[in-house]
């Protein structure tokens, strides 16, 4: 008996209401304009999905982030998947370039809920058949799913776009603001040729934190890493303890910029020349003026092409320096 390899279902790209911008750029880069749907809102909160063309047959992939008003972009989503699944599509695959609740992975103190799991619990037994994301706060997210979660890393755009700047070698250090971030800084370091150093922090005899480095940053230009950058906290009270260090120039980079809580006022107060971040999350409150953004559009639609055409993605893991 000859083995027939299956017929490969055609593809559509929708997207939601969190980040319109980086759907439209990905749809570009992948080649595959973005279907039609509207999505709705009531007086009273609840929202109305209606997809206006046939997904009969097709793999379908949502793009939305779920970020601020995250439970407003998850419900969407939802809502979405179960309006797909209902309508026959072949596939239904979500883009999630920042996953909203992925912090919540684990419990830190008694009686607390793990909500990463939920999330995925929800979008599993909404019909979700595959999740992509870009930097996952926690790797371990992926195991909360019982479908194939494709967990894509930013730090290999970030490396090409230091390097352009020629910001790499021993001048310069990757420092990660926390010590929980050393992995993440020690792949940027590696693409860069460069050292690391770690902000830790410890207690006075007043109970107050105090932050020290572990590694040398004089003289040097600093590079701050975090996956998440929120109130600006972590960045500004580090790029502080840097510059009282030594450091030449001082830049910051995040894969997902949130600026919330008046992060751009501590920012903009802060020594730090640049901040970078990638566009997988439009956000609604004011940035930072020395602000830059990194577009995830082509690794995402590079993904998604992989994805349907039944293409390993790993090969998106890799940076080779030119």
């Amino acid at each position: 008996m000859v083995d027939v390899m299956p017929v490969k279902a055609p593809i559509k790209l929708f997207s939601l209401n969190s980040n319109p911008e980086i759907a439209e750029k990905i749809a570009a880069a992948a080649g595959v304009p973005l279907s039609k749907l509207s999505s709705r809102q009531f007086s009273d909160g609840e929202i109305q999905v209606n997809i206006e063309e046939s997904v009969r047959g097709y793999d379908v992939f949502i793009i939305q982030s779920t970020s601020y008003p995250v439970n407003n972009h998850l419900m969407e989503l939802l809502i979405m998947v179960d309006a797909c699944k209902r309508a026959s599509a072949n596939s239904v695959n979500v883009v999630m370039p920042y996953f909203g609740y992925a912090r919540q992975d684990r419990i830190a103190r008694q009686r607390e809920p793990i909500t990463a799991k939920l999330v995925a619990n929800m979008l599993v037994e909404a019909g979700v058949d595959r999740v992509l994301s870009l930097d996952l706060h926690a790797v371990q997210v992926q195991g909360f799913f019982d479908i194939p979660v494709d967990n894509l890393f930013t730090v290999p755009l970030f490396a090409k776009h230091y390097c352009d700047k020629g910001l790499m070698g021993e001048e310069v250090v990757v420092v990660s603001p926390k010590n929980s971030g050393v992995k993440r800084a020690r792949s940027l370091a590696e693409l860069l040729d460069a050292p690391i150093a770690i902000i830790d922090y410890a207690q006075d005899d007043a109970h107050r934190d105090e932050g020290y480095i572990i590694g040398e940053v004089a003289g040097k230009k600093a590079i701050l890493i975090d996956d998440i950058l929120n109130t600006g906290k972590t960045f500004s009270e580090a790029a502080k303890i840097v510059a009282a260090e030594g450091a030449t120039e001082i830049y910051a980079v995040s894969s997902h910029g949130l600026f919330v809580d008046g992060a751009a006022e501590k920012l903009d107060q802060a020594p730090i020349k640049e901040i970078l971040v990638t566009d997988s999350v439009k956000t609604q409150q004011q940035t930072p003026k020395n602000i830059a953004y990194i577009t995830a559009s082509e690794l995402i639609a590079d993904a998604i092409i992989r994805i349907h055409e039944r293409k390993p993605v790993s090969p998106l893991f890799a940076y080779t320096k030119g």
